[in-house]
This record gives structure tokens, sequence and C-alpha cells, in this order.
């Protein structure tokens, strides 16, 4: 037949017949008012009577459209303007009946008589249900993978979990945990037994989160069992299953059996949260809609998604564990409480960052009523970093011990830093976190009135004086420790005023307040009680995430009781032996030491005196200093250390030191500009309570 040749009637009758019972596509011809003329679909089940039924009704009429204006204004958009439409995206479901929707690829074309006007449309439908559920599972997937375990929170992961699969997967989902995995502990091995407590740990619904719930949200109870819930936490496979009024197993649980029939639940997936054979917890997925149906490839999904957010939930239980262990850790490594002294009152402020930081501060005594007072941090988080924080720690209490200055001891614990860095690297090749850290060292002299500073790479004191004006020092800073070259440490004296405030604190609290104008406001009224002013400091702080520690260390100095200690100056002859033991003995009495302790200092003052006058230079002193416990001090001109000896038993001398090591609690040297003061301590016996008598 030639190409210009006309089709016979009868022919094109025929044509068309065949092109709508076997084309692979959907063929619907719809008149100017959208009422059906010919009719031809790949999906017979969205009929609910035979074809010529419903021939001449309207396109609504005999089908559900999932935007039934949208799709009417498309068709006489086309009808109107001639211009053809290409792939718009309908659902289609059977009118008025129960059934699965279906999601056709649509395209409309207008028909023209010979005249060139418009008689009809033309809409081809092409079945793209299956295409689309794959997409939309993939769409959930890569949602769940992008959006779950942003956070190492176990509560948050399950939370991201139920925002990512509602409503692609879901109408309801609600998300369980064993309750000890919350806390970082060890999660259970399958098969979970039925007396393991499970928290529900996220809900959410297509509605909202105003939904009636079984339990709320932080409920915390075993599982009903016989359930599917606690058959898949058993064997830890999934469960789809259908809900109904007659299902048996809702009465295991009347409170969740009364939720599902409120929210109209019909169809439940139930899979395990799983790692390694051990139990992390349940996810629960639940269909409302009366046309969405759960399939195999839903199952898989909901199993992806569950074995993606199991490895979320294990990371973040691991992360809390080790949170907890280094706070608990850095807590006993901090003072509970700094010991109240006369000279020295404190108190601190310490907010531990969200990983367990390297911060640390303390405040202990010091030879001749002197009190050291330390603030510092180290890199890293978590429990190598508590620890660390801990071996400075006792490296700062044992050089303290040597009665070294400030910025001798940071010298010293600059070389600590450097040894542990070397122990790292060789335990720990490409350790990316290198030991370094920031220190201040202080140390306040009662009866000079001052305080001697050194800093290692670290913020510089504020001073509150008791006018209330305020200052920053301006103190020069070493390095950092860790640091194997730079500028050596420098100590700097400042004259502190009975009173003032001294303020310690970690670069933290500079990134966490507005700095330095929050120390200033908080400090301009220095009298008030120290702990007022820590908690008005943390209450002005911004509330954001930290990744360091923030530390405040407060400090009201004051002299020492004029009352609780005397100073003699000794002549340089051995006369001077007997005129201190006088001296000592008188100020013992006036003191009420006992007798037996006051039999002992004048030993100790004995000897060091003797050692004084026979091996040292003049000037010479002696103090005895009544505070926490009895000091006896004596000071000389020459700068060499006496030595520790043991004496032969023919040797006339050479017991000196022996003798006050053996009486005294402890005893030591400490290096002055002119000189040296040999010390040594005593403990003072409890005070006797006094009986009761009626």
């Amino acid at each position: 037949m030639a190409h210009n040749e006309a089709v016979s009637p009868g022919k094109g009758a025929a044509v068309l017949e065949a092109l709508f019972r076997q084309s692979p596509t959907g063929l619907l011809i719809l008149d100017t008012r959208l009422r059906i003329l010919r009719i031809g679909l790949v999906r017979p089940d969205l009929h609910g009577t035979s074809y010529d039924q419903t021939l001449g009704r309207h396109i609504t009429d005999v089908y559900d459209l999932s935007h039934p204006g949208e799709v009417e204004a498309m068709l006489d958009g086309v009808l109107e303007s001639g211009e053809a439409v290409r792939g718009r995206l309908v659902g289609v479901r059977r009118k008025s009946a129960p059934g699965p929707e279906y999601l056709f690829s649509v395209s409309a074309t207008r028909l023209e008589d010979a005249r060139g006007k418009a008689w009809g449309v033309l809409t081809e439908m092409v079945d793209v249900t299956e295409c689309e559920r794959v997409s939309l599972r993939m769409r959930v997937l890569d949602c769940v993978r992008e959006h779950v375990g942003r956070t190492l929170d176990v509560v948050a992961t399950c939370e991201e979990l139920a925002q990512a699969v509602v409503p692609g997967l879901a109408d309801i989902v609600v998300v369980e945990v064993v309750d000890a995995v919350i806390r970082g502990e060890e999660p259970p091995l399958s098969p979970l037994g039925p007396e393991v407590p499970l928290r529900r740990a996220a809900y959410r619904h297509t509605g909202g989160q105003e939904q009636t719930q079984a339990h709320p949200v932080g409920d915390v109870r075993a599982l009903p069992f016989p359930t599917p819930y606690a058959q898949t936490l058993t064997d830890l496979k999934p469960r789809l299953v259908a809900l109904g009024p007659d299902t048996p197993w809702l009465a295991a649980d009347p409170p969740r059996a009364e939720a599902i029939r409120a929210s109209g639940a019909r169809l439940l997936i139930t899979v395990p949260l799983t790692v390694r054979r051990t139990v992390l917890g349940l996810l629960s997925l639940y269909r409302t809609d009366q046309g969405d149906v759960y399939e195999e490839g839903d199952v898989t999904l909901a199993l992806e998604a569950a074995a993606h957010t199991a490895l979320c939930i294990d990371n973040a239980r691991r992360y809390t564990r080790e949170h907890t262990i280094a706070l608990t850790v850095q807590r006993h490594l901090l003072p509970p409480q700094p010991a109240p002294r006369s000279t020295v009152e404190s108190a601190y402020l310490h907010v531990p960052s969200e990983a367990g930081g390297g911060g640390g501060f303390d405040t202990f005594a010091l030879s001749g009523a002197r009190t050291a007072l330390v603030v510092g941090e180290v890199a890293g988080e978590g429990v190598h970093a508590a620890i660390t924080m801990g071996q400075m720690r006792t490296a700062v209490h044992s050089l303290a011990a040597l009665d070294l200055e400030p910025d001798e001891l940071l010298a010293r614990l600059n070389d600590t830093a450097l040894s542990l860095a070397e122990e790292r690297s060789v335990l720990s090749p490409g350790d990316p976190v290198p030991l370094t850290g920031s220190c201040l060292y202080a140390v306040h002299d009662p009866f000079a009135q001052t305080c001697t500073i050194a800093l290692a790479g670290h913020p510089p004191p504020v001073v509150a004086h008791p006018d209330g004006t305020t200052e920053i020092l301006d103190l020069p800073s070493g390095p950092p420790l860790g640091s194997a070259a730079g500028p050596p440490f420098a100590a700097t004296t400042v004259p502190v005023a009975d009173g003032s405030v001294l303020a310690f604190y970690t670069a933290g609290l500079m990134r966490a307040a507005p700095f330095p104008d929050t120390l200033a406001r908080v400090l301009a009224r220095p009298g008030r009680p120290l702990q007022d002013l820590c908690d008005e400091v943390l209450y002005r702080t911004r509330q954001s995430a930290r990744r360091t520690d923030v530390i405040l260390l407060l400090a009201r100095t004051h002299p020492f009781p004029a009352d609780q200690a005397a100073t003699w100056h000794l002549e340089h002859h051995a006369k001077a032996v007997a005129r201190a033991r006088g001296h000592a003995r008188r100020q013992l009495g006036r003191w009420n030491i006992d007798e037996e302790t006051a039999y002992v200092t004048e030993m100790i003052v004995s000897e060091l005196v003797t050692n004084a006058v026979r091996y040292g230079t003049a000037p010479a002193r002696l103090q005895l200093i009544k505070d926490r416990t009895l000091t006896c001090e004596v000071h000389d001109g020459n700068t060499l250390a006496p030595r520790l000896r043991h004496a032969k038993t023919a040797d006339e001398g050479g017991r000196g030191l022996f003798i006050v090591a053996q009486l005294a609690q402890n005893w030591g040297v400490r290096h002055t500009a002119d000189g040296k003061t040999v010390w040594a301590e005593q403990s003072l016996p409890a005070p006797a309570r006094r009986r009761f008598r009626p």
C-alpha cells in the first residue's frame, strides 16, 4: 500500500482495537468534558465494573486520583492550548474501594478533527509503580545513611532514624533500645532474655508527636511475651505481620494493643538492631493507610536501615562509655573541694567538655604557710587526655615538694611532658594528637603578701583589687608544655593586698564567655562569696557545644595572722642555740602546745640552729609558724643546701638532719635570694572534745 493511500474505515477500526488491546501502556480517550470514550489499562484491578460501564463517565467518577484538581487542570490546559504534556506522575486508586495506589507517568495529547477542532484528549499512562517504589526505598536508605549517626548520642541517633523513615517507610515508627546500652554498657548477647528492660528512645507519627502511644518516650520496660517484638529479639529475624482486631498476641500487651487500634495500624514490620550477635534494640514500623502495603523489598530496606543505625548506636555507646570513664577519671584527679586555709580562700567552676577533656586545677599547701595554685590543660579529649592530665598533676606535686620556684618548676614539668610524649610516640606511633598543654603555676606567700606566677602557654590571670577595680596581669608567657625549644620560663612576683581575688582560668572560658568583660563585671564586687562569683560566671557563659574544659579557679588572699607566727634574729655563734630553744619554749607555751610536742620542737630547733651556726653564714633567723601544722624554719645566708648523712657509731657529729627527719612529719630546704631556709613540720594533735555531762 502506498504511503499516501487512505486507510479503509474497517482497517482503521481494527488498528485502533489492536492498539488498545495490545499496547504495553495504558491508553485513555476522553472527550472535551473529560468523560471516558475509550479505555485500555494495564491494571484491570482498578475497575470495580466492566469497561462498558465506565464509558461516558467523568474520569474522577471512575478513579480516585492523588490530586484530582491538578489532573483536571492539566487536561483542560491540553484541550485549550493544544500543547502536549509528558511524564506527569499521577497516583490512581480504585474508586471508593480498598486497594493499593498505583503510580502512572501520564502524557496527554489533544485530538482534533479534519478542521483542527479539538474533540478530545488522548492520555497515555505508563505504570511506574514498581520503579517508584524502588526509587522511594533508595531515597529512604540514602536519607538514613546521610542523617543517622551525625551525633555520638544514642537517643539522638534513634530520633534521627525515626525522622528518616517517616513517611517513606512507615506511618508510625517506634525505636526501643536496651537500657544498659544508653548508659554505655556492653549490649547483651542474643537471644535477649524476657527480663532485659528496653527504653523507648524515639517515636514518630505522620500526624506529629501528639498521637496516642502505648508508652511514652523514655519509658523503660521489658517486651511482652509472646509477641513478634520478643520473637524478633530472640532469633534476630524480622517479622512482617498483619494487624487486626482478632490478632491473638495483642492480648499480651493491652496498652500497645489499644494504641494500635486507636492509630488504625494495619501492618507491622519488626527488625532487630544488632551488632556482632549482640542485641542493641528493636525497630518497629507500622502502616496505617489502607492503600499502602508492605512487601519483601520493604523488609529488606528496614534491615539495611537497622544495620546502619545499629552501627551508629554502637559507636555512640562506645563513646558514652569512654566519656563516662574519662569524666570519672577526671573527677578522681580533681580535688573534690579545696581545703580551707587561713590565708587563701578558694572556689572553682569546672564545666567538662562534651568528650571529657584534659583540664585540671589544684590548690595545695607548701612549706612556710604558702599555697600553690595550679590551672592547666592538655591537648586531646577522652580517657587519654584525662590520664595525661593526671600524670602532669602528679608531676606538679612531686616538683612542688622540692620547693622549686614557679619558673623552674615549669621547666621541669616541660621535661616531663617531653618524656611522656616520647613514650607515647613509641606506644602509639602516628598518634594525631601531640602531647602539648598549658599551665599556670602560682605561689602565694602570706608573710610577704605576694604571689609569684609563671605561665607555660597559658592565659594570664585576672586580679580584682579590694576596691573593685580589675586588671589582667601583664606577665611573660613561656612556650606551651611539650615544646622542645623556646624562650625560658619566667616568674613574676606581684603584690596582693588583703582581700584581693585572683582569677585563674583555661582558654575555654575565653571562648565560652564575652571575655574579659564577664570577669570584670562579676569581680567588680570581690567581697561576695567566691562560689557565688563562680556561679555567676557560669550563668553568663554561652551555652554552646564545648570542645574543651571550662575551668575557673578563684582565690581570695589574706596575710598570715600575726599571732600565729613568731620570728627571732639570731647571732652567729654557739650561744644562739640555747637562746633559740628558750624563744621556742616560751612561744610554744603561749600557744598552749602540749609538752610532748613542745619537747620535740625544741630538739628540732636545736639541731637546725646548730647547723646554721656551724655550716651557714650570717644572718640567721628562726621562725615558728602555727597553722595546720607546727613549722620550724631556720634561715641563714649560705646557699649551699645541707645533706642528710648517716653518721657512723664513733662519729661525734653529722646526725643533725637525720634526727630532724626522724622527729618531723616532713622537712625540706627552700632557696631564697639571700640564702636558704631549712624547715621541718610537725602535726598538731587534734583538740580534745568536751564530754557532755548531764
